[in-house]
């Protein structure tokens, strides 16, 4: 599955998710899991097995771009699939 992840360009402090794009989460469509930093993204991959109401396909998207942030903020990702993640 190809990622939609793309880094947040803007500088400053975000307030409010919603001035976020949806291209900085993990879920795009259900804007969970923003991947906005390496810690973010360490929480994401905590986190991942705890989002509800989503498909495989929307965890397989999901996955495919914390790789990507994950790449980008040089945190280290030994998971080649989400279903290595949590419970």
């Amino acid at each position: 599955m190809e990622a939609t992840w793309m880094p947040h360009t803007e500088h400053g402090e975000i307030h409010d998710r919603a001035e976020l794009p949806e291209s900085v989460y993990a879920f795009p469509r259900q804007r969970k899991e923003p991947l906005t930093d390496a810690t973010h993204v360490k929480n994401a991959l905590a986190r991942f097995d705890q989002v509800e109401g989503v498909s495989d396909a929307d965890r397989d998207l999901a996955f495919a771009n914390i790789k990507k942030a994950a790449a980008h903020y040089g945190v280290d990702l030994h998971e080649t699939n989400w279903r290595e993640l949590g419970g």
